[in-house]
């Protein structure tokens, strides 16, 4: 298939990139490299011994490149992760958010709307479902956000209802990510954002390797087990394997279709922590401080749909991820 992926030098674009190779498809990317650096297309083609990748460098809400880009290309369908995706930069910039994440995708549907193109995948977020009265969370959850980002998501999702309800030959799938982590196990791609980073895994890396000084612990005074935040860790492989999947599943079908994309088990801060400095034979320096803006306690998935209706299971488990992101930094690091 020819396969559109907005975002897909990005972390999770990336590495589905990486599985999409793999399995043969032909790729089309457009990224505005805003977040991602034009080095982990070369990467790609390293891990899948240079197969052709067409990439595109603008922002989406750029209509007329994003026509050109659809007059020079058969796409069969689009797997869209380009946004902004930071919670607590969401919470000081909400109209960036709004503005960023809203118009893009507001100027692709239009796009593939009119050049016939009606097959969609959205990356969607866990953070649609706000603080859930239970656990684990399941699609048929009630919809709150706590954030802009997550509302933003949450619009989107709404969104590609309303615009299957208009034109019922649309074919759209939002996946609702956990929370990603882990690298590729060549240790060539990996999360790797510029600046000091706003998730928690690159972080930790950063502080393992002397980049920065110290790993500060949001909030210790939760309603968990060891007081820190709880989280669905998912490898970012599994992940990507997850849009291979949901693929399959919509491409010969319509509706709108919405799936959990975690691994139903639930992991404090302390706990991550705690199993990267095992792993990997090493001490973090950490310290807690006050709560984060837009955050809460716990948050995972109950997985089960994904698995029934798509065939897929997360299989890589949080030692997996944190070997596999400490091999990426130390590779980054060597060169």
């Amino acid at each position: 298939m020819n396969v559109l992926v907005t975002g897909g030098v990005g972390y999770i674009g990336s590495h589905t990139v990486v599985e999409l190779l793999n399995n043969n498809n032909n790729i089309i990317i457009i990224d505005n490299l805003i977040n991602s650096s034009i080095e982990v297309l070369d990467n790609i083609k390293k891990i899948n011994n240079n197969k052709k990748i067409k990439f595109y460098n603008f922002d989406l809400r750029n209509k007329d490149l994003l026509k050109k880009v659809f007059k020079e290309n058969k796409i069969d369908i689009v797997i869209h992760f380009a946004g902004l995706k930071a919670v607590g930069e969401s919470v000081s910039e909400p109209i960036r958010y709004y503005n960023n994440n809203i118009m893009s995708t507001l100027s692709l549907c239009e796009v593939m709307s009119e050049y016939k193109t009606k097959k969609l995948i959205f990356s969607s977020s866990a953070t649609v479902y706000g603080e859930p009265k239970t656990l684990p969370i399941k699609e048929d959850f009630d919809l709150k956000t706590t954030n802009p980002y997550g509302s933003t998501k949450l619009i989107i999702e709404n969104i590609l209802k309303d615009l299957y309800i208009s034109d019922n030959e649309w074919g759209i799938v939002c996946l609702r990510y956990f929370n990603p982590v882990g690298s590729h196990e060549s240790g060539l791609i990996g999360e790797d954002p510029k600046g000091i980073p706003n998730n928690l895994m690159p972080y930790l890396v950063r502080v393992a390797a002397g980049e920065l000084e110290c790993l500060n612990i949001f909030g210790d005074d939760y309603d968990t087990p060891d007081g820190t935040g709880v989280r669905d860790y998912i490898h970012v492989v599994d992940l990507a394997l997850g849009h291979l999947a949901a693929m399959n599943k919509i491409k010969n079908q319509t509706g709108v279709l919405v799936y959990n994309l975690g691994t139903g088990r639930g992991v404090s801060v302390l706990e991550l922590v705690k199993t990267f400095e095992k792993t990997n034979n090493l001490k973090i320096n950490y310290k807690i401080i006050g709560r984060r803006p837009g955050d809460i306690a716990a948050c995972f998935a109950d997985p089960s749909k994904a698995r029934e209706e798509l065939g897929w299971v997360a299989k890589k488990d949080i030692q997996d991820m944190c070997k596999d992101s400490w091999n990426f930094i130390c590779n980054k690091n060597k060169k």
